[in-house]
């Protein structure tokens, strides 16, 4: 009955060291799948960075080509508005000048071409003027 109770003891013990070794084994490898996967997430935080900071150069380019864009856009506007003002002006105060020359002279300028002549000199004198005071 000793031997007995002795082999059961030991067959017990026995199972103890194994399920220890098998826990520890399973530890082991647990610590080894963890380790990997803290590796996995943390190259997947660098890639997730980088494609960020890709994104971001990618956004700022962009919003710099709109703004170009958007720039050159407005600036042909301006000219064409300018030129339009410009032509507008040239005919109005050709209007004007006849008129007034038509009074100072005392001579009709109905003709269309005479009154284009005496605008178009207005006009060069009046420019003429202008650059020389700047």
């Amino acid at each position: 009955m000793y031997a007995e109770r002795t082999e059961a003891i030991e067959g017990g013990i026995q199972k103890a060291e194994k399920a220890q070794a098998d826990a520890a084994a399973a530890l082991e490898q647990y610590q080894a799948q963890l380790a990997d996967a803290r590796g996995e997430a943390a190259r997947i935080r660098e890639d997730a960075r980088e494609q960020g900071a890709a994104i971001l150069a990618e956004m700022r380019e962009q919003a710099h080509a709109e703004s170009a864009r958007i720039l050159a856009t407005a600036q042909q506007q301006i000219e064409a508005e300018r030129q339009a003002a410009v032509a507008s002006l040239r005919s109005e105060v050709g209007s004007l000048a006849s008129s007034l020359a038509s009074k100072i002279v005392g001579e009709s300028l109905a003709d269309d071409e005479r009154q284009q002549r005496v605008v178009d000199r207005f006009l060069a004198d009046l420019e003429a003027n202008a650059g020389q005071e700047r």
